[in-house]
């Protein structure tokens, strides 16, 4: 009987197979990706549009490409066409492999029709013999065996019965599974080599690749900053709760990453010993002198050099300390990303009790503002209209006239064109153009706020200990809306140093102004105009005042019974109007349908955040304009809410990253444990931009929290109650018994 049986690949058929499709899985994709896909089109950034020298010394540079990208690319490249030369080989050898589980058709392999005779088959042997046998010339063994092979099935009466039977002259044969490994694995010569390939690959490759990859990860973090530099910021901002940024500057520049051992592209030269100190003297600020460790290390100080020289805009060596610096740059924003989390942190120990020293607000807003300044390489003192292209401190003063005082890029937005050609007068066609391109690609931000106390009966009752839910919709759009919109916004334009609006074309009703507003920035005229003095139209108005009032008392008792007549009637009408709507409530049904409306927010709330875990958290918004910055910078913004008042944190920032049209996020935070009058404030602050920042104010009353109910009609349940309850459950059960299942059968 026919068995099965396992061995080892003695021809290579299946080897080969699995040699072929190992190379296609590998191949194939490897091809589409480096070779076949189509590269995706960029959108052109502003600042490869602009004619500013910045702009273009940074897109040349981002542009060269690396000699060694290039030698790694051509090897890759040639790597696939070598694969696939392997593949082409390893596929014509497949082709040549004789397959012993090929279908045997004698018939067929003595070239005569099924059915022939036997002298036809005989004639037929002796024709292919005399040109296959081994011994011609022409010969061939193995075409000469299956001839034979195939003559004997058609002759010998048991050769044709298994052939008939069993698809084989010589009967039934084991079924054999080849592995896909050559034999010379398993041979006894070979045993000593592929043991050792087998330890080499296994008990050295392997877990120094895995060691190796574990110790480089355990040194990061989450956001890829070295654990080391963590742990400085922890005890530089426990240190000092109250920090300036300048210090925070410091503190940067000692960053763990600007060390040669932990960052390739920082370099060591021998050029430093002498640019390092030039460059130092014209930095007045640096305080080099600061014995702090690890403030006071020679990496600390070159790198705090070159973030001083980046803002203030000197120009550097090109080979040298400019490659240098736009390495320290680059990596700037995501440490101070990592100083606000470790500041933050700090603050929401301090609450829970942890920390006895709470980093002041001071300190986490100084954070959020040195990103801005590394970005655009600008000092805070700096005004924002630098951030334009072609602006310097020498021409801000086009921006400070008699007709025009412009103080931020907004203001400047909603010039007309004329007038802000007007007030850059100085500038060329080529630079006004690149400064405008510049300003209406910067954005301009709507926030709305909306604060409820969710998962309450009345949401907008704020009570002590309360969780408050604020949700910020933030719209963004270009600057250049305001462009567009000329004629139908508000242009302010500044005369001596006042605002004055031009009215819109439909003007809306004018709000009532306060009382110490109605005379600010007037001189002060009387109804007709005169310049009658202030005092003497007082004193007239007192008399008139003195006059009213005695016809005044003498109507005032009948008003007040008048009055105290239509109080009571419309006491009468508000009960009955009370009275009717709770009927309608109840008829109608409106409170179940108000309980589901908060279930239908409930639920889409959760299915919404649901479906941003699942599709993550974005990195790509909009190109910042940074001509300054080494790379393209995505915009970034930070939420949070404070207690201006008492300069304290409430919520930890939330980094707000994919900002591209529309996005609603939710900060969380506890309503004081004191019933009062509270104003808090809700802050968006650019990581990239000077004067975009914003902050408004939601106010709350908060009261006393009411107490938890210890009885309520419902769970009082009286003795007769209990009494029935205890009856009517001992007489029936809803459980059948053995007893009452005997009955059923008898019945």
């Amino acid at each position: 009987m026919g068995g099965q049986k396992f061995q080892y690949d003695e021809s290579g058929s299946t080897f080969v197979y699995f040699l072929l499709s190992f190379l296609a899985l590998i191949l194939i994709p490897c091809t589409y990706y480096c070779l076949i896909k189509p590269k995706e089109e960029k959108k052109l950034n502003l600042e490869q549009l602009s004619t500013f020298q910045p702009c273009k010394n940074k897109w040349a540079r981002l542009e060269r490409k690396d000699p060694g990208d290039i030698i790694k690319q051509l090897l890759i490249k040639l790597a696939i066409i070598l694969g696939w030369v392997l593949f082409c080989y390893v596929a014509y050898k497949t082709t040549q492999y004789d397959y012993e589980f090929a279908k045997f058709d004698p018939y067929e392999i003595l070239q005569v029709e099924v059915g022939a005779s036997a002298a036809v088959v005989k004639s037929a042997y002796r024709k292919l013999s005399v040109i296959y046998h081994p011994d011609k010339k022409t010969g061939d063994e193995k075409t000469f065996m299956k001839i034979t092979r195939a003559y004997q099935a058609l002759t010998d009466e048991t050769a044709r019965r298994n052939w008939e039977m069993y698809g084989n002259p010589d009967g039934p044969e084991a079924i054999s599974f080849g592995i896909a490994l050559p034999s010379w694995i398993v041979e006894k010569e070979n045993s000593i080599w592929v043991l050792g390939l087998y330890a080499l690959l296994f008990m050295v490759a392997l877990p120094v690749s895995v060691g190796t990859w574990w110790y480089r990860s355990i040194r990061y973090s989450g956001e890829q900053v070295l654990l080391d530099t963590t742990q400085m910021y922890y005890y530089f901002f426990h240190k000092t709760p109250h920090m300036a940024i300048k210090r925070v500057l410091m503190i940067l520049g000692a960053s763990a990453e600007f060390h040669r051992r932990n960052n390739p592209e920082i370099q060591e030269r021998r050029s430093d010993n002498t640019e390092v100190p030039q460059l130092m003297k014209r930095l007045p600020q640096l305080n080099e002198k600061n014995k702090e460790r690890p403030l006071c290390f020679l990496y600390s100080i070159k790198a705090r050099a070159l973030l001083h020289a980046h803002l203030t805009r000197l120009d550097l060596p090109q080979s040298t300390l400019e490659e240098d610096r736009c390495a320290v740059i680059k990596k700037c924003p995501a440490l101070i990303q990592e100083m606000v989390v470790c500041v933050s942190q700090l603050i929401m120990l301090a609450h829970a009790g942890r920390l006895s020293r709470m980093p002041s607000l001071v300190t986490l807003e100084g954070c959020m503002k040195l990103s801005a300044m590394v970005v655009q390489g600008l000092w805070e003192c700096k005004s924002p209209l630098m951030q334009l292209p072609h602006i310097t401190d020498e021409n801000l003063k086009y921006f400070s006239s008699k007709r025009y005082q412009i103080r931020s890029l907004e203001q400047l937005a909603r010039l007309k064109d004329e007038d802000r050609r007007e007030c850059l007068r100085h500038l060329d066609d080529n630079q006004y153009n690149d400064l405008v391109l510049a300003l209406g690609g910067m954005p301009y931000v709507d926030m709305n706020i909306k604060y409820e106390v969710v998962d309450d009966e009345s949401t907008t009752k704020y009570t002590a200990g309360a969780i408050v839910t604020v949700t910020i919709a933030l719209a963004r759009r270009d600057l250049s809306v305001l462009f567009a919109n000329e004629k139908e916004t508000t242009n302010e334009v500044f005369e001596n140093g006042e605002v004055i609006a031009e009215e819109e074309e439909k003007q809306e009703p004018k709000k009532k102004s306060l009382p110490w507003q109605k005379n600010k920035g007037k001189r002060a005229t009387n109804k007709k105009g005169s310049k009658k003095p202030i005092k003497k139209e007082v004193e007239d108005k007192k008399k008139t005042a003195a006059a009213s009032s005695k016809t005044a008392n003498k109507t005032k008792e009948e008003e007040s019974e008048s009055c105290s007549e239509v109080e009571a009637e419309d006491e009468v009408e508000l009960d009955e109007s009370d009275d009717g709507e709770a009927e309608a409530a109840n008829n109608d049904g409106s409170l179940p349908e108000k309980d589901d409306d908060q279930l239908e927010k409930l639920q889409s709330d959760v299915a919404m955040r649901r479906q941003r875990l699942l599709e993550g958290k974005s990195q790509f918004s909009h190109s910042v304009y940074c001509p300054f910055y080494p790379e393209d910078k995505q915009e970034y913004w930070w939420a949070y809410i404070t207690d201006r008042k008492q300069q304290m944190l409430l919520t930890a920032p939330y980094h707000i990253t994919n900002l591209v049209e529309h996005e609603e996020i939710q900060l969380k935070f506890t309503a004081p444990f004191k019933p009062g009058f509270y104003t808090f404030a809700v802050c968006l602050r650019s990581d990239s931009y000077f004067g975009f920042d914003q902050m408004k104010d939601i106010k709350m009353d908060v009261k006393e929290a009411e107490e938890i109910p210890t009885e309520h009609p419902q769970w009082d349940i009286s003795d007769d109650e209990d009494e029935e309850d205890k009856n009517s459950g001992g007489s029936e059960s809803e459980f059948a018994t053995d007893d009452d299942d005997e009955e059923s059968g008898k019945d």
